[in-house]
């Protein structure tokens, strides 16, 4: 006996889309570093912060590229 062509039904868009996540992660860095930038903390935190906040918005930047090349039809576009 053959198995039906079943699939579950996919996922609401609320729980696939990656920025919602990526931006409260971007908040936290920002909050982080005003938090530190107030209190006077040190350095190498504040620039771990900096580079938190920096690869948010590269991975923004790729998100919103990869988003672009889905729109128009790239076949090696990710499906996001």
């Amino acid at each position: 006996m053959d198995e039906p062509d079943w699939q579950p039904p996919p996922l609401p868009r609320r729980l696939t889309d990656p920025v919602p996540p990526v931006l409260v992660g971007v908040a936290v860095w920002v909050v982080a570093l005003i938090v530190l930038a107030v209190v006077g903390g040190s350095g190498p935190w504040l620039w771990a912060c900096v580079v938190g906040i920096a690869l948010g918005g590269v991975g923004l930047g790729v998100l919103g590229l990869t988003r672009r090349a889905n729109a128009r039809g790239s076949k090696g576009a990710q499906k996001l």
